[in-house]
This record gives structure tokens, C-alpha cells and sequence, in this order.
């Protein structure tokens, strides 16, 4: 008698999961199966509910309904440690490393090599050195994780994830921070993950990434799955479709002219060296400036020193034709100027508070009246700009932190339109949100310059930066070696300048 073969069970079974946070519903009833040794990509929009979703799978929230089997089995995570224990483990969309710690502690955080009662630092270091030689990411091994770039600070996780020979990988917009470079070497450790077995549960916003890089999809959209295919099956507009409901039209908004008129930013001379020197540049109300460049350029170092969040040793800023002197945030905001920071968790939210006090923030003294502040007024003026801004929250006093990275990023915006800035300097504005987000980030920005506000974009991304200035600016090795009009701005004739060549094909240094 021939036995009958049975098909193995995938490796996640979800059946009507259901997670609910107060009176919001993240996930409703939600059903998906992902097969061994594949790549699965999950997508949506920021609210969607894929990272409650993954959260879940790696034991950090626990649901209301529903089941979940690993391998056929039923289990229940209480813990991030009893998620790994089945050999799930999550590369979170926020960084979470130990900010004194180096490369080595952080990567092997949880799972060290130990003699006895003691750590072994030598086969620490052997370890970690052969898990860089195996997947190819390199990261500077004796720098404290807060000392490291955003790039390497990426880098680690990944490794730490990597190091736990997870046979299940979640990876929540793993690529937001990296290099072009860094991306493809990525893709290549992930195609090598699912052909030795492990399966690999990929978010990200970037479609054509998901395209390339994975083997089913699924589409979500409110709490819901709308639904899964191979990804073979679809295109960039079908996903887009799919996710918003809608055809999303024209990417970016249409360009008003640019306009002529006095600069309301003029910048003469800025040095801070080694980041940047003998900076002159200029940006006129109404106007959008692009300011890119490779990784080291100094982009996001002179924005901070024109905000005041480091200071300059040489060279003027004048607002409006006054010169300023400015030492601190503080003295930037008194002159008209506001920064969306590059990383709204390191320098842009307070995650704990609400909405509103986040949105208020930089306007306490003018809502203040004897050294209090007068929290009618905070409301009214910070509601009626969070509506402007389009931030979704169930209420504006619930924490920032519980909002979608979209949602937040819109509350940055939001902090902005309580009173206007004279300049708005927009640090990756829409880095780790969705297709749909960075549309309405980006009528913000318009809207903004329609008001007559100057513009000041740092992006990696080329396509925002055509699509959105007047002018580029490109920075290399700390000084700017080209300015574009739109008219005459490609991606070949941003990426010579920043390389400092006639072409070389791809900006894959960028970021």
C-alpha cells in the first residue's frame, strides 16, 4: 500500500485576527497563510495595519481574536522571546539599539557567546566578524551605536536579526535609511535567506522594490486584507489601486512658476568643517529648493547649522534680508524658521505625549500668558492644525507614538501650520511613509510655498526632488558643487554632480 503524501504546512497560518487599541481597530479578522522559504511582501498605507500585523507575529502585541500556527502548530506570543523561541525575530521600522553600546553588544544582544558566568569578548568578536563576512554588510565595530550613522545603525539591526538564525524574518521598511548601495546588497541577503530555507515577511513602501525582491504580496487596507497574489501578477498601479482604492492620479502636484523677489533665506559663507564650508545659498518665499547629494555630503549638517541645532564657526544667515544670529532651535523658530528633522524619533516627537502637545510644541510662548500655558488656546490653534494637516488619530490627546509613521510625519507638518514659518526646512520629508502619505506630504509642501513660504527639501530620492523644485542644489564633500533649474535638472545631471563625473549611471551612494 503507497502512503499518500501530504503537503507541508505553511509556515504562518492566520485566521481571523483582530486587534483592537481603544476604540481603534487596527486589525479586523484578518486572514493570511505565508509558505515556507518565501519572500512575502506586505503593503498598504500607513494605518493599514501591517505593522500591527507583524508586531504580532513577533510577540510584542498580543491578539484580541483569533488564532495564529507556526508550522502547522498553534501558538501564542506573550513575548518577543517567545516569538524567537519558535524562531520568528523582527527588524523593527524604528531603530532600537543600546545607544552606548557598540556593533558587537548590539548584535549579539540576548544571544551571546559566553564562558561560564562571563561574556567571551574574543568570540564575540569572531562571530560578529564572520556574520559581516557572510552577508557582506560591514559596520564600524568599536563605535557606540549613537556615534554611527543612521546607514550603520540600519546596518546593525539587520545583522543583530541575522544573527539569530531566525527561520522566520520580519522585515518592517528595512531599506527607509539606506543607500542605494546598501539596498541592492540587502535584496541579494534576502533572495539568499529564502533559497536556504528562511522565510522572510517583507514590509515596505517602496513598490518596485517589492516587485522585485519577493514572490507573493499582500495588499491591505484599513485593518483588512484586500488581497493576495504573486507578485508576478502585479504592477505598480495595481498596487497602488489596490491599496488606496483609488487610481492615484499625478504623482506630484503641478509646479506654480517659481517667483522672483527678494530671498526670505540667505545664507553667505556657512563653515562648520569637516561637514560643510563656504556654503552660499539662497531661497525666495514661495519658492521650493532641492538640496541632494551622496551620503557624507553634508546636506543634513547644514540644514541643522542653519536651524541652530549645531552651530556654524564661520560665515551669515539672514531671514528676509535681516541678518540673525542663530545659536540654538530656539533662536531659529523667533526668526521664522522651522526644521522637519530627518528623524522624527531622534529630533522630531516626543513619543509619549499627545498630538497635541507635539503639535504645539514650538509655540508654547505665544500660547503662554504669565508662564502658563493657557491649554484652551493650545487646543483650538493645534486641532484646528492637525485637520489642516490630515493627521488620522482616534483623538488628538492620544500619544504620538501610537499613531502611524504617515500620521506622524503629517503632525510634524501640523507643528508648522499653528503659525507659519517664513522658511520650512523639510529633512526627508517623507522617508518610511507610504505612496499615499508622501502625495499628501507633498500638496503640504506646495500648499505651503503657495502661501509664500520658502521651501528647503534635503532628499535621497531624485524623482521627489524633479518633481517638486525650482531649483536643486548639490552638495559634495561639504560644499556645493552645482545649482539646477527645473528646467534643466535630470537624474543624470544630479548624479555627475555629485559624484564629481560626466555620468555614472545610478546614484547608488545616495541617501
Amino acid at each position: 500500500m503507497t502512503s499518500k503524501a501530504f503537503p507541508a504546512p505553511p509556515h504562518i497560518r492566520i485566521r481571523g485576527l483582530t486587534k483592537r487599541f481603544g476604540a481603534t481597530t487596527a486589525l479586523d479578522s484578518v486572514d493570511l497563510q505565508v509558505e515556507s522559504g518565501a519572500v512575502h511582501a506586505l503593503i498598504g498605507e500607513n494605518g493599514a495595519g501591517k505593522s500591527t500585523l507583524a508586531k504580532i507575529l513577533a510577540g510584542v502585541h498580543q491578539p484580541d481574536a483569533g488564532t495564529l500556527e507556526v508550522l502547522g502548530r498553534a501558538v501564542s506570543f506573550h513575548s518577543p522571546r517567545a516569538a524567537l523561541d519558535h524562531g520568528i525575530t523582527m527588524i523593527a521600522q524604528e531603530l532600537a539599539l543600546v545607544p552606548a553600546r557598540n556593533a558587537v553588544d548590539n548584535v549579539l544582544l540576548g544571544v551571546e557567546e559566553r564562558s561560564g558566568p562571563f561574556v567571551n569578548r574574543v568570540r564575540q568578536r569572531e562571530r560578529l566578524a564572520d556574520l559581516m563576512d557572510r552577508t557582506g554588510i560591514a559596520v564600524p565595530t568599536d563605535v557606540p551605536a549613537r556615534a554611527m550613522s543612521i546607514v550603520d545603525q540600519q546596518k546593525v539591526e539587520i545583522l543583530r536579526a541575522l544573527a539569530r538564525d531566525a527561520r522566520l524574518v520580519i522585515m518592517d521598511e528595512p531599506t527607509a535609511r539606506l543607500a542605494g548601495r546598501e539596498t541592492a546588497q540587502l535584496k541579494e541577503i534576502i533572495r539568499r535567506l529564502a533559497t536556504s530555507g528562511t522565510t522572510v515577511l517583507y514590509i515596505s513602501h517602496f513598490l518596485e522594490e517589492v516587485l522585485e525582491v519577493s514572490d507573493t504580496v499582500t495588499i491591505m487596507r484599513d485593518g483588512h486584507v484586500v488581497r493576495t497574489s504573486p507578485t508576478s501578477e502585479e504592477t505598480p498601479d495595481s498596487l497602488v489601486n489596490a491599496m488606496i482604492g483609488r487610481a492615484l492620479g499625478s504623482y506630484f502636484p503641478n509646479r506654480v512658476p517659481a517667483p522672483e523677489g527678494p530671498p526670505v533665506l540667505s545664507v553667505a559663507g556657512l563653515s562648520r568643517p569637516p561637514a560643510f564650508a563656504d556654503v552660499d545659498l539662497t531661497v525666495r518665499a514661495g519658492e521650493i529648493v532641492g538640496l541632494a547629494g551622496l551620503v557624507g555630503s553634508g546636506r543634513t549638517e547644514l540644514v541643522r547649522a542653519v536651524y541652530g541645532a549645531d552651530r556654524a564657526t564661520s560665515g551669515t544667515v539672514s531671514v528676509c534680508g535681516e541678518p540673525v544670529t542663530i545659536r540654538s532651535s530656539r533662536q531659529a523658530i523667533d526668526a521664522g524658521i522651522g526644521l522637519i528633522a530627518e528623524s522624527r524619533k531622534d529630533h522630531g516627537i516626543l513619543p509619549t505625549r499627545s498630538v497635541i502637545s507635539n503639535v504645539s510644541l514650538p509655540h508654547l510662548s505665544t500660547m503662554s500668558k504669565l508662564g502658563f500655558v493657557r491649554r484652551a488656546r493650545e487646543r483650538a490653534e493645534s486641532v484646528a492644525a492637525i485637520d489642516r494637516a490630515g493627521v488620522r488619530c482616534a483623538t488628538p490627546t492620544m500619544p504620538i507614538a501610537s499613531l502611524s509613521g504617515g500620521n506622524q510625519q503629517k503632525a510634524m507638518f501640523a507643528r508648522w501650520m499653528v503659525e507659519r514659518p517664513r522658511l520650512l526646512i523639510a529633512d526627508e520629508p517623507t522617508r518610511g511613509v507610504d505612496i499615499g502619505a508622501k502625495r499628501a506630504i507633498y500638496d503640504q509642501l506646495v500648499n505651503m510655498a503657495g502661501d509664500g513660504v520658502g521651501i528647503l527639501v534635503v532628499s535621497s530620492e531624485l524623482d521627489e526632488l524633479l518633481g517638486l523644485c525650482h531649483r536643486i542644489h548639490v552638495m559634495r564633500q561639504g560644499r556645493l558643487v552645482a545649482e539646477l533649474d527645473a528646467a534643466e535638472a535630470t537624474e543624470e545631471s544630479i548624479m555627475s554632480a555629485a559624484f564629481g563625473t560626466e555620468s555614472r549611471g545610478s546614484m547608488e551612494s545616495a541617501s
